[in-house]
């Protein structure tokens, strides 16, 4: 079957006007027939039309003789009743003054004036001769009427022979061509096309074309050859589409056993996925359990040298955070083992800072390193308060590990680290930056572009594990935020920015979010 064609609109009607007129909806045989009566009348009219004036102005010019003759003949002679006529011809004559004729003046000044000469009038039906005579008993003009009406009587016979002739000319022309050339050329090519047609809509494909040997060699030719090799053009599209179908089909079937294989492999390389970041999560604990542990070593080394002094409140109050601190991380192991979402709350950022620099200052190496922590007090987001503490924990100690080991300069001072904040709008959207900047040499342009990849690390001695900048950069992704990393001109050390989205309430988002 044929395609139907696509159409603009699934309503839109796609059926040409209809046309209007006398012979729209005749056919075609009809249409001749009224034309070939149509064309022989208008041809009789025009002959009629073109050979009147010329039989008439014979008729005239004999009835014009004929009245000159009687009048010369009657003006001779005396008499009105000796004028000979021709056969066939009707004449009258009458004599008297110009009064008893009737006659208009100007006529018989011109008659009076052509001294002998008739004035010819033309009349209904023939012709009117006017002549002035002078006799003895005085003046008289003689009036000779003259009808030919065998003449006239003989043109109306003619008009007749030939309108009937041509009439009988023209029938025997049009019957030839209905009876003998248009049912061959005309009317059978026709039928052939339309027998094509129904047999294509029928999807009848041995008799959808039309056969070579019934073409003729004129244009309803050329028409039936440009249909056959139309119709054989959209069968080979049909096939080329079914064929195309065939194989989008293998294709879809292919394509659905590899996706099902792509979903099995994906299953297995997120659990091995799982346990590469299970390693990587538990090297970072490890990492981030060397700050607590050292302050615990450090108190239990002031209890063992000095058994009976004891622990002052303050200590005893930071051990505690210490212990909860290492508690907190074991648990978030435990929470990505059991794949649960963070704990978001709003939280304090100057707080949290507060905290992270008490953990950094802990360290023997992090105590001489001054901190500014810039952050307002007003300052709330919505985060998970121990991930985003372990964030500012390593974001902190790096700072202070750089402040402290790059290479002093006067310029620069003492080692310091600087923490601030501040609140931007984008696109419409709330957003928190937090900064960590310290004055130290800053990245190495090498490691800058891996900054925040798995173990690079610039320190390859046994602290330097490189886990704690991909932690943290996991963490901000985790929140629906992004780190970012940069030196600060002129060799005045480095900069961290944190921004982390601030709705109003409810959850962090899960995926991650475009950055401002």
């Amino acid at each position: 079957m044929i395609p139907p064609e696509p159409d603009a609109s699934p309503r839109e009607d796609r059926r040409p006007p209809p046309i209007r007129g006398l012979l729209a909806r005749l056919r075609i045989r009809k249409k001749l027939i009224l034309l070939h009566t149509v064309f022989s009348l208008l041809l009789l009219l025009i002959l009629m039309v073109a050979i009147r004036p010329a039989v008439g102005r014979v008729v005239r010019t004999a009835e014009e003789a004929e009245a000159r003759l009687l009048l010369r003949v009657a003006a001779a002679q005396g008499s009105l009743d000796a004028a000979p006529v021709g056969e066939g011809v009707e004449a009258r004559l009458r004599a008297g003054s110009a009064e008893e004729l009737s006659l208009r003046p100007e006529v018989t000044e011109r008659a009076r004036s052509l001294s002998g000469s008739p004035v010819l009038l033309r009349g209904r039906p023939g012709w009117q001769g006017v002549l002035h005579d002078v006799t003895p008993e005085g003046e008289r003009f003689l009036i000779a009427g003259v009808t030919m009406a065998e003449a006239r009587a003989a043109v109306w016979r003619l008009y007749l022979l030939v309108g009937g002739a041509l009439l009988c000319v023209y029938a025997l022309v049009a019957v030839s061509l209905e009876v003998l050339v248009l049912p061959r050329h005309v009317y059978g090519p026709l039928r052939r096309i339309l027998e094509a047609d129904q047999a294509l809509r029928r999807g009848d494909t041995g008799h959808e074309t039309i056969p070579d040997g019934a073409m003729p060699a004129d244009e309803l030719g050329e028409i039936m050859r440009s249909r056959n090799a139309s119709v054989r053009a959209l069968r080979q599209q049909e096939r080329e589409l079914a064929g195309a179908l065939g194989r989008l089909e293998e294709s879809h079937a292919d394509l659905t056993r590899k996706n099902h294989m792509l979903e099995r492999a994906r299953r297995n390389l997120a659990d091995a996925d799982r346990l590469v970041s299970l390693g990587m999560m538990s090297a970072g604990l490890a990492h981030e359990m060397n700050t607590p542990l050292a302050v615990l070593k450090g108190m239990a080394e002031r209890i063992a040298s000095n058994p009976g002094a004891g622990l002052e409140p303050g200590q005893a109050a930071l051990m505690r955070r210490v212990v909860a601190r290492l508690e907190r991380l074991s648990e978030s192991l435990l929470d990505f083992a059991r794949v649960r979402t963070p704990r978001t709350a709003h939280v304090a950022v100057r707080a949290l800072v507060d905290e992270a620099v008490t953990l950094v200052r802990l360290d023997r190496e992090g105590a001489s390193v001054d901190y500014a922590n810039a952050v307002p007090e007003s300052l709330r987001v919505l985060v998970d308060g121990d991930g985003m503490l372990q964030v500012l924990v390593n974001l902190i100690r790096n700072g202070a590990d750089s402040a402290r080991e790059g290479p002093r300069e006067p310029a620069r001072g003492q080692p310091r680290v600087e923490i601030g904040s501040e609140e931007i709008d984008r696109d419409g959207e709330r957003w928190v930056r937090i900064t960590v900047r310290d004055n130290g040499a800053g990245i190495a342009p090498e490691i800058l572009p891996r900054l925040f990849e798995p173990f690079v690390s610039t320190r390859l001695d046994a602290r330097g594990t490189g886990l704690g900048l991909a932690v943290a950069e996991g963490i901000v992704r985790e929140h629906g935020g992004v780190m970012l990393a940069r030196n600060i001109p002129d060799g005045r050390g480095a900069l961290f920015e944190v921004l982390l989205p601030c709705p109003q309430a409810g959850p962090a988002p899960a995926a991650p979010r475009e950055a401002p």
